[in-house]
C-alpha cells in the first residue's frame, strides 16, 4: 500500500486543473473566498526536471548548462550549421558500421553521445535564431496588418466617392422650381388614413362623431347677439372675443366633417 502511494505521488505529468479551478467559482470570486494568486518567483525554479534562475538568459550558453563547445565565438550560423549536418550524417554512418561489425564494444556508446552533442548544438544554434524569428514574425505581422488597413482605407474611400457622385447626380437631376405645393388640397391628409394609423376603431369615430356634430349645432344655432345685450366690461368683451374666435375656427372645422 505505501509502494503504491509512492508511486501515486511521483507523476509524470500535472494533476487535473479542476481542483484549481473549482476554487474559482463565480461564487467564490464574489464573496473574497478565491485563493489570490501565487506570489511572483523571484530566484530560482524548476521546470522540465531542470533548475533555472529568474534572471538568466532566454538562450543559455553551452558552457553554462556544463557542455563542451564545438564551435569557436564568432562564427557563421548558416556555415556552422550546414557542418553539423554533416558531421550528423557521417557519424551516423559510423554508428551503423560498428553496430553491423562490433555492437558490444565501447566505441557504440562514444559514438552515440557524439550524436548527442552534435545534435544538442545544431538545436542550441537553431534556438539562437529565435529572436531574429519572433522579430520578423513581428514585422511580418504588422505588414499585414497595415496593407489591411490601407486596402479597408481605400475601399471606405471608393464607397465615400460614389456616394458623393450620386448625391452630385440627385442635385443635378432636381427641378430648378420646386418648393411648395400649389393645390393645398394635394398635401390635406386623409381622414379614414390618419384614423387607421392611429388605431381608431370605427365605432369609437361614430360616437365622437356624434359628439362632434351635438358641439357643431348647438355653437351654430348659437346667436351672438345675446352675448352683445351683456353689460360691456372687460369680463364680458373678452366673453364675447372668445366666442368670435371659437366660431371663427370651429366653423370651418364642422364645415370640413359636413355638420353643417
Amino acid at each position: 500500500m505505501a509502494e503504491g502511494e509512492g508511486e501515486a505521488g511521483v507523476s509524470a505529468m500535472p494533476l487535473p486543473p479542476m481542483q484549481f479551478v473549482s476554487q474559482y467559482t463565480t461564487e467564490n470570486v464574489s464573496r473574497g473566498l478565491a485563493p489570490p494568486p501565487p506570489p511572483p518567483i523571484t530566484d530560482q525554479y524548476s521546470m522540465f526536471g531542470s533548475d533555472y534562475q529568474v534572471d538568466d538568459q532566454i538562450i543559455r550558453p553551452l558552457e553554462s548548462q556544463g557542455i563542451r563547445r564545438l564551435h569557436p565565438d564568432k562564427f557563421d550560423h548558416k556555415l556552422e550549421l550546414k557542418k553539423l549536418n554533416h558531421s550528423i550524417l557521417v557519424n551516423f554512418l559510423d554508428l551503423l558500421d560498428i553496430l553491423i561489425k562490433s555492437p558490444n564494444t565501447p566505441r557504440r556508446e562514444e559514438k552515440i553521445d557524439d550524436l548527442n552533442l552534435l545534435f544538442i548544438h545544431m538545436h542550441h544554434l537553431i534556438n539562437e535564431y529565435r529572436p531574429h524569428q519572433a522579430r520578423e514574425t513581428l514585422r511580418v505581422m504588422m505588414e499585414v496588418q497595415k496593407r489591411q488597413r490601407l486596402e479597408t482605407a481605400d475601399r471606405f474611400q471608393q464607397h465615400l466617392d460614389r456616394v458623393i457622385d450620386m448625391l452630385k447626380q440627385c442635385v443635378q437631376s432636381m427641378p430648378e422650381d420646386i418648393g411648395g405645393a400649389s393645390d393645398s388640397e394635394d398635401i390635406k391628409p386623409d381622414l379614414e388614413e390618419l384614423n387607421r394609423q392611429a388605431g381608431i376603431s370605427q365605432s369609437k369615430r361614430d360616437e365622437d362623431y356624434g359628439k362632434d356634430r351635438l358641439m357643431c349645432s348647438i355653437w351654430t344655432t348659437s346667436s351672438q347677439d345675446e352675448y352683445s345685450k351683456l353689460p360691456t366690461s372687460n369680463t364680458t368683451r373678452s366673453l364675447s372675443d372668445f366666442v368670435d374666435l371659437y366660431h371663427s375656427l370651429h366653423r370651418p372645422y364642422c364645415r370640413q366633417r359636413n355638420y353643417e
